[in-house]
Protein backbone atom coordinates (compact mmCIF):
# COMPACT_ATOMS: atom_id res chain seq x y z
CA UNK A 1 0.00 0.00 0.00
CA UNK A 2 1.52 3.35 -0.94
CA UNK A 3 1.82 6.17 1.60
CA UNK A 4 -0.82 8.50 0.15
CA UNK A 5 -3.34 5.66 -0.18
CA UNK A 6 -2.53 4.62 3.40
CA UNK A 7 -3.10 8.17 4.67
CA UNK A 8 -6.47 8.35 2.90
CA UNK A 9 -7.49 4.97 4.33
CA UNK A 10 -6.45 6.02 7.83
CA UNK A 11 -8.34 9.29 7.49
CA UNK A 12 -11.52 7.54 6.34
CA UNK A 13 -11.27 4.85 9.04
CA UNK A 14 -10.45 7.42 11.71
CA UNK A 15 -13.52 9.49 10.82
CA UNK A 16 -15.69 6.38 10.81
CA UNK A 17 -14.24 5.31 14.17
CA UNK A 18 -15.18 8.63 15.83
CA UNK A 19 -18.96 9.04 15.68
CA UNK A 20 -20.41 11.81 17.82
CA UNK A 21 -22.22 9.32 20.08
CA UNK A 22 -19.10 7.22 20.61
CA UNK A 23 -18.79 5.27 23.86
CA UNK A 24 -16.02 6.11 26.33
CA UNK A 25 -12.74 4.51 25.40
CA UNK A 26 -9.75 3.50 27.46
CA UNK A 27 -6.33 5.08 27.03
CA UNK A 28 -5.59 3.08 23.88
CA UNK A 29 -8.82 3.81 22.06
CA UNK A 30 -10.62 0.52 22.65
CA UNK A 31 -14.22 0.35 23.78
CA UNK A 32 -15.16 -2.61 25.99
CA UNK A 33 -16.40 -5.52 23.88
CA UNK A 34 -16.54 -3.53 20.63
CA UNK A 35 -14.48 -4.36 17.53
CA UNK A 36 -11.64 -1.90 17.17
CA UNK A 37 -9.77 -0.61 14.15
CA UNK A 38 -5.99 -0.75 14.00
CA UNK A 39 -3.32 0.41 11.60
CA UNK A 40 -0.94 -2.49 11.04
CA UNK A 41 2.69 -2.15 10.06
CA UNK A 42 5.80 -4.26 9.84
CA UNK A 43 8.92 -3.75 11.86
CA UNK A 44 11.91 -6.05 11.65
CA UNK A 45 9.78 -8.77 10.01
CA UNK A 46 7.09 -8.69 12.71
CA UNK A 47 3.54 -7.32 12.47
CA UNK A 48 2.44 -4.61 14.92
CA UNK A 49 -0.75 -2.59 15.29
CA UNK A 50 -1.77 0.74 16.81
CA UNK A 51 -5.36 1.80 17.54
CA UNK A 52 -6.54 3.98 14.65
CA UNK A 53 -7.78 6.59 17.14
CA UNK A 54 -4.11 7.48 17.82
CA UNK A 55 -3.08 7.83 14.17
CA UNK A 56 -2.98 11.31 12.66
CA UNK A 57 -1.30 10.60 9.34
CA UNK A 58 1.34 8.63 7.47
CA UNK A 59 4.16 10.39 5.65
CA UNK A 60 7.05 9.25 3.48
CA UNK A 61 10.32 8.87 5.30
CA UNK A 62 12.42 12.00 5.06
CA UNK A 63 15.70 12.32 6.87
CA UNK A 64 14.97 13.82 10.32
CA UNK A 65 17.20 16.57 11.69
CA UNK A 66 19.41 15.01 14.35
CA UNK A 67 19.29 16.47 17.84
CA UNK A 68 22.52 16.23 19.86
CA UNK A 69 22.63 14.21 23.10
CA UNK A 70 19.32 12.39 22.63
CA UNK A 71 18.80 8.70 23.33
CA UNK A 72 19.70 6.45 20.37
CA UNK A 73 16.05 5.62 19.61
CA UNK A 74 15.22 9.28 18.89
CA UNK A 75 16.16 9.63 15.21
CA UNK A 76 15.64 13.39 15.25
CA UNK A 77 12.87 15.85 14.52
CA UNK A 78 10.86 16.79 11.44
CA UNK A 79 8.97 19.92 10.51
CA UNK A 80 5.32 18.96 10.04
CA UNK A 81 3.44 22.02 8.79
CA UNK A 82 5.38 24.29 11.13
CA UNK A 83 5.33 21.98 14.16
CA UNK A 84 8.47 20.25 15.46
CA UNK A 85 7.72 16.52 15.73
CA UNK A 86 10.20 14.06 17.26
CA UNK A 87 10.75 10.82 15.31
CA UNK A 88 11.21 7.61 17.28
CA UNK A 89 12.87 4.52 15.80
CA UNK A 90 10.63 1.79 17.26
CA UNK A 91 13.21 -0.90 16.58
CA UNK A 92 15.77 0.96 18.72
CA UNK A 93 13.07 1.78 21.31
CA UNK A 94 12.52 -1.95 21.73
CA UNK A 95 16.23 -2.44 22.45
CA UNK A 96 17.15 -3.70 18.99
CA UNK A 97 19.45 -2.34 16.30
CA UNK A 98 18.42 0.91 14.64
CA UNK A 99 16.11 0.44 11.66
CA UNK A 100 17.59 0.52 8.19
CA UNK A 101 15.84 2.91 5.84
CA UNK A 102 14.27 1.32 2.75
CA UNK A 103 12.03 2.66 0.02
CA UNK A 104 8.95 1.44 1.96
CA UNK A 105 10.02 3.05 5.25
CA UNK A 106 7.63 5.70 6.48
CA UNK A 107 6.78 7.78 9.49
CA UNK A 108 3.45 7.29 11.22
CA UNK A 109 2.37 10.40 13.11
CA UNK A 110 0.60 9.40 16.32
CA UNK A 111 -1.12 11.44 18.99
CA UNK A 112 0.16 10.52 22.45
CA UNK A 113 -1.70 11.56 25.62
CA UNK A 114 0.25 14.05 27.74
CA UNK A 115 -0.45 16.09 30.88
CA UNK A 116 -1.15 19.23 28.86
CA UNK A 117 -3.25 17.63 26.12
CA UNK A 118 -1.69 15.53 23.40
CA UNK A 119 1.75 15.39 21.80
CA UNK A 120 2.38 14.42 18.17
CA UNK A 121 5.23 11.95 17.76
CA UNK A 122 6.47 10.23 14.61
CA UNK A 123 7.27 6.54 14.67
CA UNK A 124 9.55 5.09 12.04
CA UNK A 125 8.27 1.80 10.62
CA UNK A 126 9.52 -0.52 7.87
CA UNK A 127 6.21 -0.52 5.97
CA UNK A 128 2.56 0.25 6.60
CA UNK A 129 0.27 -2.70 5.86
CA UNK A 130 -3.45 -1.97 6.24
CA UNK A 131 -6.25 -0.92 8.55
CA UNK A 132 -7.87 -3.93 10.22
CA UNK A 133 -10.91 -4.32 12.41
CA UNK A 134 -10.16 -6.81 15.19
CA UNK A 135 -13.06 -8.00 17.37
CA UNK A 136 -12.44 -7.79 21.12
CA UNK A 137 -12.94 -11.58 21.29
CA UNK A 138 -9.87 -12.00 19.06
CA UNK A 139 -7.56 -9.96 21.31
CA UNK A 140 -5.62 -11.90 23.93
CA UNK A 141 -3.81 -10.31 26.90
CA UNK A 142 -0.16 -9.48 26.36
CA UNK A 143 2.10 -12.36 27.38
CA UNK A 144 4.27 -11.75 30.42
CA UNK A 145 7.09 -13.79 28.86
CA UNK A 146 8.37 -14.96 25.50
CA UNK A 147 8.02 -11.66 23.68
CA UNK A 148 11.07 -9.84 22.38
CA UNK A 149 9.73 -6.51 23.65
CA UNK A 150 8.71 -5.38 27.13
CA UNK A 151 5.25 -6.64 28.01
CA UNK A 152 4.34 -3.14 29.27
CA UNK A 153 4.63 -1.96 25.64
CA UNK A 154 1.94 -4.42 24.53
CA UNK A 155 -1.77 -3.93 24.98
CA UNK A 156 -2.50 -7.39 23.67
CA UNK A 157 -2.11 -9.88 20.86
CA UNK A 158 -4.70 -9.77 18.09
CA UNK A 159 -5.48 -12.91 16.11
CA UNK A 160 -5.82 -12.15 12.39
CA UNK A 161 -6.09 -14.91 9.78
CA UNK A 162 -4.34 -17.44 11.99
CA UNK A 163 -1.41 -15.21 12.92
CA UNK A 164 -0.73 -12.87 15.82
CA UNK A 165 -0.42 -9.11 15.55
CA UNK A 166 1.21 -7.33 18.49
CA UNK A 167 -1.02 -4.45 19.56
CA UNK A 168 1.07 -1.65 21.01
CA UNK A 169 0.07 0.36 24.05
CA UNK A 170 1.05 3.67 22.51
CA UNK A 171 0.89 5.50 25.85
CA UNK A 172 3.55 3.15 27.25
CA UNK A 173 5.79 2.89 24.19
CA UNK A 174 5.83 6.64 23.64
CA UNK A 175 5.30 7.96 27.17
CA UNK A 176 6.03 11.68 26.84
CA UNK A 177 7.20 11.86 30.47
CA UNK A 178 9.56 8.88 30.07
CA UNK A 179 10.97 10.25 26.80
CA UNK A 180 11.63 13.60 28.51
CA UNK A 181 13.39 11.87 31.42
CA UNK A 182 15.53 9.82 29.02
CA UNK A 183 16.48 13.01 27.16
CA UNK A 184 17.47 14.70 30.43
CA UNK A 185 19.52 11.64 31.45
CA UNK A 186 21.34 11.66 28.11
CA UNK A 187 22.11 15.38 28.51
CA UNK A 188 23.35 14.89 32.09
CA UNK A 189 25.63 11.97 31.16
CA UNK A 190 27.25 14.04 28.38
Amino acid sequence: MNTSASSKAVSMHRQAARPSDQVDEDADGLADGEPAQFLTFSLNGEMFAVAISHIKEIIEFGQPTEVPMMPAFIRGVINLRGAVVPVIDLNARFGREASAVSRRSCIVIVEVPAEDGAQDIGIMVDAVSEVLEIPASEIEPAPSFGSRIRSAFLQGMGKVDGRFVMILSIGQVLSVDELAQLGEAANASA
